[in-house]
């Protein structure tokens, strides 16, 4: 057994030190990179450059309220270690600025990401400020965004889809939360995510625009957590139009028999969408669900593909 172990730990360094060799930049925050914080790394990144800029982040705690400016494009974040690999803050929107304002829901962000094309790796992002109200671990804000075994930490308002015009790619990512913890107006795809429900609350809070076609994918996902049963909503509308479905994924009894939420408005009844096609687990009785919500047939289904969803555009990480 020792034997395996150590053999298994050999494979792990060769793969980290062939992309630290492989990286444009290596952050360490022990000095032995090029440079020991993030934002020093994102800020050595030529602006607006066509090729992918690849910053190799070694593992260790981050401590730094991050943002990648419009001008950094095609930037690749790749963590040494999933768990180890840590990039933190701990504002939320009640926290006040120098001024005395608060700060808000946005301006509680831990990471802020406008640049087109970003792609992460490995990393943790985490708003460590606990169970505060609104605290967002990242305010994802780019076109062509990709996360590939990536977790998401936090409470309420974990990660926030930013922009009806973007389009985001989540592949085997871990998110927890409690109340509308993956929340936004942006097209976003989860490729066999874990979402983690903590407490009771809802998982997404859809802003999708009334022009855009499709808002959350959600395609064998399993849905865990420690919350008591009966006690989460799939969803609820942000936005009027918000649109939400759920393909294949395992729903625990943690999801509430009627699934969906209206949010107080009757209204929104008749102009959100949300759907799922052969729910499965405890949660997924679609016999339960609300009368204004979809069971997908199957020539619906064979709609959502990814060409379909991103309007062309196919992530790196397919």
């Amino acid at each position: 057994m020792k034997a395996i172990i150590l053999f298994l730990f050999s494979i792990v360094s060769v793969t980290s030190n062939a992309l630290e060799t492989k990286a444009d930049f290596v952050v360490a925050a022990d000095g032995s990179g090029n440079y020991k914080t993030i934002q020093e790394a994102i800020q050595a990144v030529p602006d607006f450059r066509n090729k992918p800029t690849v910053i190799f982040i070694k593992k260790g705690i981050y401590k730094e309220k991050l943002v990648l400016a419009a001008s950094k494009k095609n930037v690749k974040f790749i963590g040494e270690r999933l768990n180890e690999t840590i990039l933190t803050y701990d504002d939320w929107a009640q926290k006040k600025n120098i001024f005395g304002e608060e700060k808000g829901t946005s301006g509680s962000s831990s990471f802020y990401i406008y640049g087109e094309g970003f792609s992460a790796e490995n990393i943790t992002f985490e708003n460590s400020s606990g169970p505060v109200g609104q605290a967002v671990a990242v305010w994802a804000g780019g076109d062509k965004s990709t996360f590939v075994n990536c977790r998401f930490l936090g409470f309420q308002d974990t990660l926030y889809t930013y922009g009806a015009n973007n389009r985001q790619y989540y592949k085997n990512c871990y998110i927890e939360g409690t109340v509308d913890f993956i929340f936004g107006a942006a097209t976003a795809w989860f490729e066999d995510c874990t979402i983690y429900c903590k407490k009771g609350g809802y998982i997404t809070a859809a802003s999708t625009a009334d022009t855009t076609k499709y808002g959350y994918v959600f395609n064998n996902c399993k849905i865990v957590g420690n919350a008591p049963a009966n006690s989460f909503y799939l969803g609820r509308p942000w936005r009027p139009y918000a649109k939400v479905v759920f393909l294949r994924c395992e729903l625990p009894d943690i999801i509430r028999m009627e699934g969906w939420n209206n949010w107080g408005k009757e209204s929104n009844e008749k102009t959100a969408f949300y759907a799922e096609y052969k729910s499965t687990g405890k949660g997924g009785k679609s016999a339960d669900r609300v009368n204004w919500s979809h069971q997908l047939t199957e020539n619906e289904y064979k709609s959502y593909t990814l060409e379909n969803v991103f309007r062309g555009w196919k992530p790196d990480a397919i």
